[in-house]
């Protein structure tokens, strides 16, 4: 099955082969307040292609950034997991790149400082770039001077004129989200210094497919990612894959590493051979064939079937039932599984951005997780699963009274 008129965000190509429906839902992160529980939510289609030229994987619909963007619940400090890798990441790229004082880091989509304050507090210079106003102000007040645009090669161009090239750019779980993705890539190039480092942050599909994790596709999440498929987009813009890695954040995720093409490659010597070592995996996985995803869609299904059956046979023995994760993971498994305030009584969440609102198309209120221990419910249904280890040690004094936790993926469990 082919998508119509639409042609793949990297290469262009128009014969792509679509796997996966999620229907219409509406926007992951587009939490509601009371006095919007009555009107009508904007839903939007949720389908998933995939480009045999390039292998990238891609959702068909483009939600204009401003309406998805501007003003924004998600905050990267509220997770303990999230601030413990960047920790290490920019502590790794201080040693390794010998970073000081002079030295300038630019994170892209830099969100509210999460990252960048630890090269700040290392005496190095930052600059944040984060659309979200909002939370720029989270950043700015932090100390981690931000600018709140998109970014794009205009920007990019603005800031070198004003002496902010970077020695470093970071951009964590952000090149899957633009629209304007070559805007952003050539923006990257054109801010990187001759021998700069370009590294990124984002969901890898592999992950996605073997675990089944299927809630990782929303309207914000505008492609996934291969090693394939980003040394072929990057290489486009005159940026080279020096090094890669596999790290276990948000379920699995890639970290790669590009410098420019017309500049000395001072990690090419030492990441080459993990480069072509993941290069080849891919190609014996089968990652540019469409056979790698085919059945993607029953696996989904089944896991559906399992979840409903278990929370129907719970609900049917007068067991109460919570969730712990207004996330946007949340968003897109509530309602592609129809599972709402009939069998669910509350979402629970660490974020104080998002307690007192709701949940998108299914209406749930929004507390802080101490509403667990007030109420003791016998099951949270985990939505925030990629956190587990970390959302586990935190409520220990719930499962100590004897409440137990759901995971969906990437099998249904109790524990």
């Amino acid at each position: 099955m082919t998508a119509g008129l639409f042609v793949c965000r990297s290469c262009g190509q128009s014969d792509l082969n679509s796997f996966l429906s999620l229907g219409r839902t509406p926007l992951a992160n587009a939490l509601l307040n009371v006095g919007q529980l009555s009107q009508k939510e904007e839903i939007f289609p949720l389908d998933l292609v995939f480009c045999p030229d390039c292998t990238l994987v891609q959702i068909t619909e483009t939600v204009p950034p401003e309406k998805l963007f501007r003003d924004y619940f998600y905050f990267s400090s509220f997770s303990d997991t999230v601030l413990e890798n960047a920790k290490k990441s920019a502590a790794q790229l201080i040693e390794r790149l010998k970073l000081n004082k002079n030295s300038k880091v630019v994170e892209i989509a830099s969100n509210d400082g999460y990252l960048l304050q630890y090269y700040h507090r290392n005496g190095i210079p930052v600059l944040g770039v984060e659309p979200a106003r909002n939370i720029a102000k989270v950043a700015v007040g932090r100390g981690v001077r931000t600018v709140s645009e998109f970014f794009n090669r205009d920007l990019a161009l603005e800031l070198v004129s004003q002496g902010d090239s970077a020695d470093v750019i970071h951009a964590n779980n952000v090149v899957a989200h633009v629209a304007d993705l070559h805007g952003v890539v050539e923006g990257i190039a054109a801010l990187l210094k001759s021998d700069g480092v370009a590294v990124v942050e984002n969901h890898y599909i592999k992950d996605l497919i073997d675990q089944v994790q299927f809630d990782a596709i929303y309207h914000e999440h505008l492609c996934y990612y291969s090693v394939t498929s980003f040394e072929h987009l990057f290489k486009l813009h005159g940026l080279t894959l020096v090094d890669v890695e596999r790290i276990p954040v948000h379920g699995g995720s890639l970290r790669v590493y590009f410098q420019r093409a017309d500049g000395p490659r001072s990690l090419e010597k030492e990441g080459a051979v993990r480069v072509r070592q993941l290069l080849e995996e891919e190609a014996a996985w089968g990652v540019h064939k469409l056979g790698f995803y085919r059945g993607f869609g029953d696996r989904v299904e089944k896991l559906k079937h399992d979840l409903v059956n278990l929370l129907y046979q719970f609900k049917k023995a007068n067991k109460r039932i919570a969730i712990y994760g207004a996330s946007a993971k949340s968003t897109t498994l509530l309602n592609y599984y129809e599972i709402g305030g009939d069998t669910l009584d509350y979402v629970v969440d660490r974020s104080t951005v998002k307690q007192g609102h709701y949940t998108p198309g299914t209406h749930l209120p929004i507390y802080a997780p101490e509403k667990l221990l007030e109420t003791q419910p016998d099951y949270v249904l985990l939505l925030t699963w990629n956190f587990a280890d970390e959302i586990l040690e935190q409520q220990v004094a719930y499962r100590k009274k004897g409440g137990k936790f759901i995971i969906p993926l990437p099998q249904v469990k109790v524990v």
